[in-house]
């Protein structure tokens, strides 16, 4: 497999403090309603910098948040990773260095998150440059390494298992592993492998199953392999993940995978990367498609207003504007990203928004217990 040319997790800053930022609407106020919010973000305008990102100051106050994008790292997956950067002379990010089951635990307790679902983050996936079956293997240890985090800590964890994908018949055999076995909550994909997008007719299979079982599909972006030069000056996580989302949208929607597989529960990073931005462009183009009924039965606007989408780093007042504007409060999940993004200012963004406390509470845990209903125990 030709993997991922860039770590996107470069995106991130070293000292693990980046936040994107709440506190630009520290002087918004509250709303009340969601119109009020979207009013208010015209007068934000050319507010230029405001204080930094503060914490919650949750202490004593009961665990109310359920974080759905929420990365963990196995020791001998966290050591092959390490390896991967060292050959290819990346930086490594201090957070998921030093990350641990006792230290994310703390960290959730700091910020009020009742349970976070576990899941890997991209680049590279479990593929390690060492063949389909190691990948296959490291899937299977990452899933049984969180599943036991569930166990041992009843109630803090749940799951998106991951599948080694790019070999169908593993990732059948996993799917089924991760169900029957494990009771993983879902499953977690990258948005690409290597050169194919998950619309691919490749994985038709896997959907097809994942469909059959009412599954939770997350997505995680990451560089694709032709794009990592994109940079322009930045890492090129900062434009080109963000992007990878709206890629895996695209092939998801335009090979008919969403009108096929009505029934799994898809939920995408970063409230959908580009998604929000570009969905009109990409309505008035895909309708010229001839078949733009099948694909879409019910139009292409309709199809981005059942997906999920997370607030993973994406809390910033213009984001979250454009993103509410394409789709109903229903649809969207508390996610921060750790250790990438600190919890507890993501988790202080979605109080700054100015929303309705009904429809805050919604964010915060109670669209996350309808997608996964385990989860309300």
């Amino acid at each position: 497999m030709a993997t991922n040319t860039a770590c996107d997790q470069r995106a991130h800053t070293e000292a693990g403090s980046d936040c994107d930022c709440s506190a630009k609407v520290g002087g918004l106020g509250r709303y009340g309603t969601r119109r009020g919010f979207l009013q208010a973000l015209g007068a934000l305008g050319a507010a230029g910098a405001l204080p930094a990102c503060t914490s919650m100051g949750l202490s004593g106050a009961a665990p109310r948040l359920i974080d759905t994008h929420h990365h963990f790292y196995p020791p001998e997956y966290q050591k092959a990773w390490i390896d991967w950067e060292d050959a290819r002379k990346l930086p490594h990010n201090r957070g998921q260095v030093g990350w641990s089951v006792e230290k994310a635990l703390a960290e959730m307790d700091k910020a009020g998150v009742r349970t976070g679902i576990l899941s890997l983050a991209s680049t590279p996936g479990v593929w390690f440059d060492k063949g389909a079956a190691q990948a296959a293997r490291m899937a299977r240890l990452c899933n049984e390494f969180g599943a036991k985090m569930v166990r041992d800590h009843p109630g803090r964890f749940g799951l998106f298992a991951t599948l080694p994908m790019l070999d169908v018949e593993a990732s059948l055999r996993e799917i089924a592993y991760a169900f029957d076995v494990l009771k993983a909550d879902g499953i977690g994909l990258q948005t690409n492998y290597g050169d194919k997008w998950p619309g691919d007719a490749a994985y038709k299979p896997v959907f097809e199953e994942l469909n059959r079982r009412k599954a939770v599909v997350y997505f995680h972006p990451l560089v694709a392999s032709c794009c990592g030069r994109l940079a322009v000056g930045t890492f090129p996580a900062v434009i080109e993940v963000p992007h990878d989302t709206t890629r895996a949208v695209a092939s998801l929607l335009l090979s008919g995978t969403l009108a096929r597989n009505r029934d799994i529960k898809w939920l995408l990073s970063h409230a959908g990367g580009t998604v929000p931005m570009l969905a009109g462009r990409m309505d008035y183009f895909f309708k010229f498609r001839p078949d733009a009924k099948s694909i879409a039965p019910d139009g292409y606007e309709a199809e981005f207003r059942r997906l999920y989408y997370d607030t993973a780093n994406a809390t910033h007042p213009a984001s979250m504007a454009a993103l509410l504007k394409l789709i109903p409060e229903s649809q969207v999940v508390f996610g921060t990203d750790y250790p990438y993004v600190p919890i507890n200012t993501q988790a202080a963004a979605v109080r700054r928004l100015g929303l309705s406390e009904t429809t805050a509470q919604a964010i915060e845990s109670g669209n996350a217990m309808n997608l996964v209903p385990r989860l309300k125990g």
